[in-house]
């Protein structure tokens, strides 16, 4: 029954923002609806694959096109790309973005467009989090995504910084995987994501210690 009440907003949300004519309203509303999605997921430890899946049925096909960590100093930390692209133009793409993203001032709009895409980027620390998006989508929604991943880092390193990026990269993939498929959100509840991730930390743990036991005793 307490799952009932916030089913109830998402509906009068979801009237709302599909009468409402106003790009900047639907907008707000948007973000707000995943807000709530998140939220009741992590309340109610509800999996919210079909919520994701009815709020995207809804608000358009959302897919990311690709994601980029990179530092103030332009070192890229970190890259997933859900498009098909030669490794000349990644690095092309990389490069561009990375200095009209430097190039900006702190207090100037997280959004941009570039060529026939949309760049939805922010500051964590010392690290830029950087999203394309396709024209059609919606900024505020990709900007909630990426703090959600920046939670998620959070929750799994303690406070996430540019050196556990580095060092544990292969953690940070991990976890994006876990909770981007395709460019789409597939599971946005911290606890099921971080759960995953301890497993699979459990699995790799059982795996070496068979390893370490033998070159102990010399016999690898």
């Amino acid at each position: 029954m307490h799952f009932l009440y916030p089913m109830c907003c998402f509906n009068s949300l979801l009237n709302l923002t599909c009468q409402n004519q106003n790009n900047y309203i639907q907008d707000h509303l948007k973000s707000a609806l995943f807000d709530a999605f998140c939220l009741t997921a992590d309340v109610f430890n509800r999996p919210l694959c079909s919520l994701i899946s009815l709020f995207f049925h809804f608000f358009s096909s959302f897919q990311m096109q690709f994601m980029l960590l990179f530092s103030r100093q332009g070192k890229l930390r970190l890259q997933k790309w859900y498009v098909p692209l030669s490794d000349k133009e990644k690095k092309k793409i990389t490069r561009e973005l990375v200095q009209t993203v430097l190039a900006r001032k702190p207090k100037m709009c997280s959004f941009l467009e570039w060529r026939d895409l949309k760049i939805v980027y922010k500051r964590y620390a010392s690290l830029y989090f950087c999203c394309a998006i396709e024209d059609q989508d919606n900024e505020l929604i990709t900007l909630e995504i990426i703090h959600r991943y920046v939670e998620l880092l959070d929750k799994y390193f303690g406070s996430v910084c540019e050196l556990d990026i580095i060092f544990n990269f292969e953690k940070a993939y991990f976890i994006l995987d876990e909770f981007l498929l395709g460019g789409e959100a597939q599971e946005t509840s911290k606890k099921n994501v971080l759960k995953a991730i301890e497993q699979a930390d459990l699995l790799q743990e059982e795996a070496e210690t068979p390893r370490s036991v033998l070159e102990e005793i010399g016999l690898t």
